[in-house]
């Protein structure tokens, strides 16, 4: 590996709740509107949360065509619109990369759900000939990787990652390590989810893991206030581009920040609830700022997972006092999933756009419904109103199902 190999960020795509773009996302975060409204997509009248993060208005017929749309689940859908404004942004065509120096790494946490739970009901009423041949192809979580190298003929590394709600944020510290070992000169990154779907949302309340605050779905996401009550399930998909810092250079791309450090650990604790003592969490952070080679000083933003839960905020605010020291009180820290809600395995990639976006912008997004303070939860969040500022350094964290945690680190360029 040549340490002299240093990755860009030269484009981004969004999809979210809160917007179909990535101005429109930026807007909307800044403003602190909620994405988060009573479930559309199907009958929710007998779930305990009736509450989601869903995407609306997407014209889906203005980016892919009708034959595609109906062979591919809409996870793929999102990634594919994503994809196509980050690479827009990029200033990449076809032709002026090499397919075989490119590569795709987007992931997600549950692939093909809806199709899993429609398909199973075709089984069920109609018959096993009544299957569709298309079932495998659209669930597998892997496909948003493929769909998306077919579309742009990359012919590099191409696979997907499911580590549950770290998922995106795996895939683009792993997209970032190809590109510094020399396996590929660009990476698609990032994720995809659409698990606003009946089965998941019925399996999450189950669990009690989700918001209740049914009558007040714009307050119901409230990550580290006192009276948080679960996460809100959300749909949608963030992606980045990835490129060799030289080779952006030289074809005169506009360069929104690096990427500089990538830290990952495991609680090997237990399959839903984090490690109380923050121990294996916080050491993702310190690994993120050992791969930089930074002090943790010049961290002036935090994207955290921040996801409403009890036990997650209350663990994610030690993981970072732990990590840095005294300078995790002088730092700015929100979570955008106020706003979006929990997109899942699509977390990690819409969060590193926003990081990117308060780097390049100067400004970073509050964290909504910061009503009462926890005195467990006594760090700066950005309450409820957006924050200009200057963001040399940007650190994203995602946590998941099974312990799996993830740090990222963007640089001003």
């Amino acid at each position: 590996m040549s340490e002299e190999r240093i990755v860009a960020v030269t484009g981004m795509g969004a999809v979210s709740p809160v917007g179909n773009n990535v101005p429109e996302n930026w807007k909307n975060l800044l403003a602190g509107k909620s994405g988060i409204g009573p479930i559309t997509k199907f009958d929710a009248s007998n779930c305990r949360c009736r509450i989601a993060g869903e995407v609306h208005n997407l014209a889906l017929d203005e980016h892919i065509s009708p034959k595609e749309i109906r062979r591919m689940d809409a996870f793929c859908h999102f990634a594919l619109v994503a994809a196509k404004e980050a690479m827009a942004s990029s200033g990449l065509e076809e032709g002026n990369y090499e397919p075989e120096r490119s590569g795709v790494l987007v992931s997600s946490g549950i692939g093909g759900l809806g199709t899993i739970t429609e398909q199973a009901v075709i089984m069920r009423t109609k018959g096993l000939d009544r299957v569709s041949p298309m079932l495998v192809p659209m669930m597998i979580s892997d496909m948003a990787s493929g769909q998306l190298a077919i579309h742009y003929n990359m012919q590099g590394p191409n696979y997907g990652i499911v580590s549950a709600c770290a998922s995106a944020l795996h895939s683009v510290g792993e997209a970032y390590w190809m590109i510094r070992r020399g396996d590929a000169d660009i990476m698609l990154c990032g994720g995809a989810e659409a698990g606003v779907v009946e089965l998941g949302q019925a399996a999450f309340s189950s669990m009690h893991a989700l918001s209740e605050r049914n009558d007040a779905p714009q307050e119901a996401c409230r990550p580290f206030d006192k009276d948080r009550d679960g996460f809100v399930p959300a749909e949608g998909a963030g992606i980045l581009v990835l490129e060799e810092y030289e080779r952006a250079k030289k074809r005169g791309a506009n360069i929104l920040a690096l990427v500089v450090g990538y830290g990952l650990s495991c609680d090997a604790h237990h399959i839903t609830a984090p490690r109380e003592d923050a121990l294996c969490s916080s050491r993702a952070i310190v690994n993120a700022f050992n791969c930089a080679k930074l002090p943790v000083e010049q961290l002036a933003y935090v994207n955290a997972h921040g996801t409403s839960t009890p036990l997650n905020d209350r663990c994610e605010t030690m993981a970072l006092k732990k990590a840095l020291g005294e300078h995790a009180r002088k730092i700015a820290i929100s979570s955008t999933k106020s706003m979006t809600g929990h997109m899942l395995g699509a977390a990690g990639g819409f969060e590193s756009v926003v990081c990117v976006s308060a780097i390049q912008n100067g400004c970073v997004p509050p964290t909504i419904n910061q009503v009462t303070p926890d005195p467990d939860c006594d760090l700066d969040y950005v309450p409820n109103h957006a924050r200009e500022m200057a963001v040399p350094l940007a650190l994203n964290l995602s946590f998941g199902f099974g312990g799996h945690n993830a740090a990222v680190l963007f640089k001003h360029p």
